[in-house]
């Protein structure tokens, strides 16, 4: 008997945009014995999508989704050979052309958040952000004009700013060397405009206006902190669950990827905020 739907399940529209990257992907892998294995893909990235947006522990996977080890089996997968990532970017490039824009950007916005660690995170991967005194890790973000992420950087919540920048822009020219303009907030130092202007990026600080009170949106810059925001509507990012940083940047690939195909479908789900 065919289960009934979550609301974070793939509709048909939505699954057409992510099957073709997953069959050639599946191609590439052929199995000597010819099996295709037990579980549809599609209900893999089901499973992944509805963990990601309930925070749930593995074994608490829903028992109508495929077992929880076999998810996590391709979860791995995916983290390990770049295949999250591939997915995202082909559909951040249809989403931008749908938007009127070229597929790739010319500028970004770079931003950080620190997040809390869950007690088993292994203490050799988080630290204690120096200004806010967040024990954790800390997620950083470059996204497009659209809101749309180019890169991910998770490390530990004692890691600078800095640190964060150069290694961000080092993966904006791997895997967007469109990019020649990036704008920071005052915790990006002169060590990441210099590593960016040798690199062939302006990096330029936009500061907040002296004396504004409360939360003032920053031009330019504001859409990073919005998709900073967006990024809490999935559970399994408000506090740091995994125990490796490319685990954290791969639940942030898939958090964008759900975003990406409800854009492109004109879709939306239930934010758990109205409950």
């Amino acid at each position: 008997m065919e289960r009934r739907a979550y609301s974070t399940d793939l509709t048909d529209p939505q699954w057409a945009l992510i099957d073709p990257v997953l069959r050639a992907w599946k191609a590439r892998r052929p199995s000597p014995s010819g099996h295709e294995g037990r579980y549809e893909m599609r209900e893999i990235v089901n499973a992944l999508f509805y963990q990601n947006r309930t925070g749930c522990q593995w074994q608490l996977l829903p028992h109508d989704l495929p077992p929880w080890s076999a998810v996590c089996y391709y979860f791995r997968l995916w983290r390990d050979d770049g295949t999250d990532q591939v997915i995202h970017d082909l559909l951040r490039c249809r989403v931008r052309e749908k938007a009127g824009r070229a597929e790739d950007p010319s500028a970004v916005a770079l931003d950080t958040q620190s997040v809390r660690a869950a007690n088993h995170v292994p203490a050799a991967t988080t630290g204690k952000e120096a200004a806010k005194r967040v024990p954790g890790r800390k997620r950083g973000l470059a996204v497009d004009a659209l809101g749309l992420i180019i890169a991910v950087v998770v490390m530990a919540a004692s890691a600078t700013d800095n640190q964060i920048g150069v290694r961000l822009i080092d993966r904006v020219l791997a895997h967007t060397p469109t990019v020649t303009k990036a704008w920071v907030d005052a915790g990006f130092k002169d060590h990441v405009a210099i590593h960016g202007a040798i690199n062939g990026i302006d990096v330029e600080q936009v500061l907040r206006s002296e004396g504004a009170a409360g939360f003032v949106p920053v031009a330019k810059r504001w859409i990073v902190e919005q998709v900073n925001g967006t990024l809490m509507l999935h559970r399994r990012l408000v506090r740091e669950y995994e125990i490796r940083e490319t685990s954290s940047e791969s639940r942030t690939w898939w958090a964008g990827t759900a975003n990406l195909v409800r854009r492109l479908t004109g879709t939306t789900t239930p934010s758990w905020r109205s409950t």
